[in-house]
């Protein structure tokens, strides 16, 4: 039997954060990022009503650092890692229960762009620490590169998923094929491009993400000048035309720039937790706003705001840093 990815609102047991530690990856902002990922994992551990957090950093002089911003309920671990994104390095589980399987796809640092020591071997060392079986795949998946509803939907993007980077010798039928034995995906949207500066090729949980079954969030432009505004229409026309899925809108933060250029700066990066819905905020008008829609959408969480300038810094967000290990 095929086994199902869970959607991110299905319980989990405990979460991986990645932790910073490579300072030429952060632009000088690289103690702002690491504040700003210290408050992702206490929110998420939420005084222990949450979820357990496991905070991987690389080193031991990396743990002292990470133990003195985090509660003391977040767990330390030692794990020689990359780039703190585990949503991309990190193992995708599969069911639920004692039927789950740690999937470690192949990854080729975003199509050879970002290449860092340690980023092809965390996967295959978290899936172990986690004690569940492990079944390697023979193709490049990042987490970040798909979304799920949990009844086998999916939503991707052409940008990242057909982009020969990846897997260039495969088909959108191939692909399709895969994720269904990989993943028990058997319905996809595909959606064109991710956002403006995205450096992942187009990573849809900057765009979509489902918030129910069937039920699809998507950004609606903030102003004149936000930079992704043809993006979202594009989006919005073929999740409509796909049919069979309710669109919720979401607030776009609008136009972000560091160091003048367009940062991927979104509040579809949130993640779900067990207990809070982490939203990230960046000083712009939208913030509450977002918060307030996604309190909304998930009643029996707490919405929780943190500030996600630091991390956005190194070209991404909460969800990108995080890999949820299902119950």
């Amino acid at each position: 039997m095929t086994l199902k990815m869970p959607a991110e609102w299905a319980p989990h047991e405990a979460v991986w954060i990645g932790f910073p530690h490579l300072a030429d990856e952060w632009s000088g902002q690289i103690d702002a990022a690491r504040r700003d990922v210290a408050a992702f994992a206490n929110a998420v551990h939420d005084e222990g009503r949450g979820e357990q957090v496991r905070l991987v950093v690389n080193d031991e002089q990396q743990a002292q650092i990470a133990t003195a911003l985090v509660d003391s309920g977040v767990s330390i671990l030692v794990q020689p890692l990359g780039d703190i994104w585990l949503r991309d390095t990190g193992p995708i589980i599969a069911g639920t229960g004692s039927a789950r399987r740690a999937c470690n796809f192949r990854f080729n640092w975003w199509g050879e762009k970002f290449v860092m020591p340690g980023d092809q071997e965390v996967g295959a060392a978290l899936a172990v620490s986690s004690g569940l079986p492990a079944d390697d795949q023979d193709w490049v998946l990042e987490g970040g590169a798909i979304d799920v509803d949990g009844t086998g939907l999916c939503v991707t993007t052409e940008e990242c998923l057909l982009n020969p980077n990846r897997n260039p010798t495969l088909t959108r039928e191939d692909i399709a094929v895969r994720l269904h034995q990989s993943l028990g995906i058997d319905r996809l949207l595909w959606l064109g491009n991710g956002l403006v500066g995205d450096h992942t090729d187009g990573h849809v949980d900057n765009l979509a993400r489902f918030v129910g079954e069937g039920r699809l969030a998507l950004p609606v432009a903030a102003g004149h000048d936000d930079p992704n505004a043809h993006i979202y229409a594009d989006a919005r026309a073929r999740a409509a035309a796909l049919g069979g899925i309710e669109i919720v809108d979401l607030p776009s933060p609008g136009r972000i720039e560091i160091d003048g250029e367009i940062a991927a700066a979104s509040y579809m990066n949130f993640y779900i937790g067990n207990s809070v819905v982490v939203v990230p905020t960046y000083g712009v008008p939208n913030d509450q706003a977002a918060v307030d829609a996604l309190g909304a959408l998930f009643p029996d969480r707490r919405p929780v705001a943190v500030p996600a300038r630091g991390i956005i810094a190194g070209g991404g967000s909460f969800h990108c840093s995080s890999q949820q290990l299902p119950a």
